[in-house]
């Protein structure tokens, strides 16, 4: 019920709800309060009005913004406040006081600062952005300034309308004592603090102060890819929850040959971008990236099918290839739009079929079998002590765009397959980890997730409770505290490590400090793995685990488990390369023969309807191999969907490389001609 409620109000938490409620209802209060008139009453409202307004700023309440489009917004409630401070000021009769015509004058005055203060903060934030934003690359020839100080900017329209509670103060301290001294004092003050905040607003734009201007900058970065080169390019747009599409290429782009470059169209892009040493541009602007002189890139690698494509599909110089940002029998891996690109790459011969199979009008002779990089980390059945009981995955999909059931077993098996798990027979550990964009579409899917979330709660509730397993936590628990404490610390280095330049900065700053450091980046890896390490020992090896978010990623969880249960996507093609026995879930009810059919990578897989009934197959064949029939089928279907594992997948992907690269040399050479 809170979920649904805070979605409905639009706000985080039910702090916020809380508070965003009392803000509201302080207004007609502090109204009957001045009409009364009570003064105490109404200056205890008043400092609730100023605390709440404050306290869902800090937060960032979307409430706020919806309040704007009531014509609620920030202004009108100051405004609002000021009003009834003034009827209050005649209803204590003091409507012909001069404290009550000098508020007015300056409650105007005040508003008037407003229209000067609003343009400054925007010109602020203007002429401090980037037609280019990079990471990786020496700006030093641009001489970029640091940015203003965070207090001049950030909620800066927050600040400046709360630089009137000294007068309200003044005026509400007059009212109360007769002592007119205190109102004009504090009208002083608000309009003195009110004129030096422009006044720093203002000399942050002097000369020297601001990013270089777009023809400068765009010049600069033009000669820059003249002199670096790039020879291949990774070309990526996509919404903030689609970054991680683009993050999964960035290991292997840092191992080609060549010199690649990393272009994204989107800012959000860059906040989540991960951690790499090759240089990155992003270019929001169409207009500057069709413009940029692109000419000695040979090949541009894309992982998703995007409208934005079309700004980098029309440079003629170039080759162009869909990479894609996994391999799945989904249908958007036979997507028709993939007939622009100039090859199509897949892992192995199985992406081949299914676009002759799904006839879209790929050429056959386009599609070159590359192996999948990524998948190097991904390891085989791991080794387990007698005493420790399996891991079984749960990684569902999400529930796609369109509400075809064989989307996601989230919404119809998700829970039957917890429970059958969590009440296996033979005991197993659970980790769950649902895909990030889990219930951005469907609430429903939003709902069932957070059932399978309280059932494993309440399933581990219950194994704590065990006497065997409460035994076995006692005697594990100076270790899982010792692991904690060195998760704790890494942590704490990796945030320091990996923290953007501030909160100050701004992109033109964080681009000019956001140079490649080959120590800091192997550090970065090196504490990662620590981390890793610690969060798989700072808990039993038999609680249930709901794990969200980028840590641990899904190849640790792979490499931690013994078996997972999936729907068809990537995630069952790239757990396929640890040969570990899986579980996939006609949520479609095509049946077992047409399943297998239809979806390669269930071939050596074991099929569960909607009841998850036959869920003990996986589990037996975890706990004994020599009860696991699907072994040798796995063994086959891995090569057939991955490719063969000699030669390396980078090294086949290099050579696609090589080879392409020579292609657009030939033909640029034929267009000279």
């Amino acid at each position: 019920m809170t979920p649904t409620v805070l979605r409905f109000f639009r706000v985080k938490s039910v702090p916020d709800l809380i508070v965003a409620l009392v803000m509201l209802l302080s207004f007609p209060l502090m109204g009957a309060a001045a009409l009364a008139p009570h003064f105490a009453l109404f200056t205890v409202l008043c400092a609730v009005s100023y605390l709440s307004d404050h306290y869902l700023h800090r937060r960032g309440s979307p409430l706020l913004g919806q309040l704007g489009k009531l014509r609620a917004g920030l202004s009108m409630r100051f405004l609002v406040r000021q009003l009834i401070l003034v009827l209050l000021l005649s209803r204590m009769d003091l409507a012909e006081d001069p404290i009550a015509y000098t508020a007015i004058a300056c409650f105007l005055l005040f508003y008037g600062l407003q229209a000067p203060h609003t343009a400054l903060t925007t010109l602020l934030r203007t002429r401090r952005r980037m037609p280019v934003i990079t990471r990786n690359i020496d700006l030093s020839a641009l001489r970029i300034a640091d940015a203003p100080r965070k207090v001049l900017t950030r909620r800066a329209a927050e600040k400046m309308q709360h630089l009137d509670i000294p007068a309200v103060a003044g005026v509400l301290a007059a009212a109360e004592t007769g002592e007119s001294d205190y109102a004009y004092a504090g009208m002083a003050v608000s309009l003195g603090l009110a004129l030096l905040y422009l006044a720093a607003q203002a000399w942050c734009l002097r000369k020297g102060r601001l990013a270089p201007d777009t023809d400068t900058a765009l010049e600069w970065f033009d000669n820059w890819l003249r002199g670096y080169g790039p020879t291949t390019v990774l070309y990526f747009s996509g919404s903030a929850a689609s970054t991680y599409q683009v993050n999964m290429w960035l290991e292997t782009m840092e191992k080609l040959e060549g010199r690649p470059l990393v272009i994204v169209r989107e800012r959000h892009t860059l906040n989540d971008l991960g951690s790499t040493a090759v240089p990155v541009a992003c270019v929001p602007s169409a207009v500057h990236l069709m413009n940029m002189d692109l000419t000695m890139v040979r090949v541009a690698l894309y992982p998703a099918n995007v409208g934005k494509n079309i700004h980098m599909l029309r440079v003629p110089t170039m080759k162009h290839v869909f990479i894609g940002h996994g391999d799945s029998d989904k249908i958007a891996s036979v997507n028709p739009y993939s007939k622009v690109y100039d090859e199509v790459w897949s892992a192995g011969k199985a992406g081949r079929d299914r676009y002759e199979l799904a006839g879209v009008g790929v050429r056959d002779d386009s599609i070159v079998e590359v192996g999948r990089p990524q998948l190097a980390p991904i390891r085989g059945a791991r080794h387990r002590a007698p005493e420790v009981i399996p891991t079984v995955l749960y990684a569902p999909t999400w529930e796609g765009w369109t509400d075809d059931p064989g989307n996601t077993s989230i919404l119809l098996a998700g829970e039957n397959i917890v429970r059958r798990l969590v009440e296996a027979p033979r005991p197993v550990r659970v980790l769950y980890k649902p895909h990030p964009f889990t219930g951005t579409r469907a609430p429903e899917a939003g709902a069932a997730h957070r059932r399978i979330v309280a059932l494993l709660e309440e399933a581990a509730g219950k194994r704590a409770a065990d006497p065997r397993w409460s035994a076995e936590q006692a005697r594990c628990e100076a270790g899982h505290a010792q692991a904690r404490a060195q998760l704790a610390d890494a942590e704490a280095r990796l945030a320091a490590l990996t923290a953007r330049i501030g909160r100050a900065a701004d992109e033109a700053q964080t681009a000019r400090d956001a140079l490649a450091d080959p120590a800091r980046e192997a550090e970065i890896k090196s504490v990662r793995q620590e981390w890793n390490d610690a969060f798989w020992r700072s808990f039993g090896w038999w609680e249930h685990r709901v794990i969200t978010g980028s840590r641990p990623a899904l190849y640790d969880c792979f490499n931690e488990s013994d078996g997972m249960v999936s729907d068809i996507s990537s995630v069952v093609s790239d757990f396929i390369a640890s040969g570990k026995p899986y579980a996939v879930t006609d949520s479609a009810g095509l049946g077992v023969v047409e399943f297998r059919r239809q979806n390669t990578a269930v071939r050596a897989a074991v099929i569960l309807s909607n009841e998850a009934g036959e869920i003990g197959v996986l589990t037996d064949a975890i706990a004994d191999p020599s009860a696991d029939p699907l072994a040798g089928h796995r063994a086959q279907l891995k090569s057939y969907l991955l490719g063969p594992e000699e030669p390396s997948s980078i090294e086949q992907f290099n050579r696609a490389i090589r080879e392409l690269s020579a292609k657009a040399e030939v033909r640029n050479l034929e267009r000279v001609v």
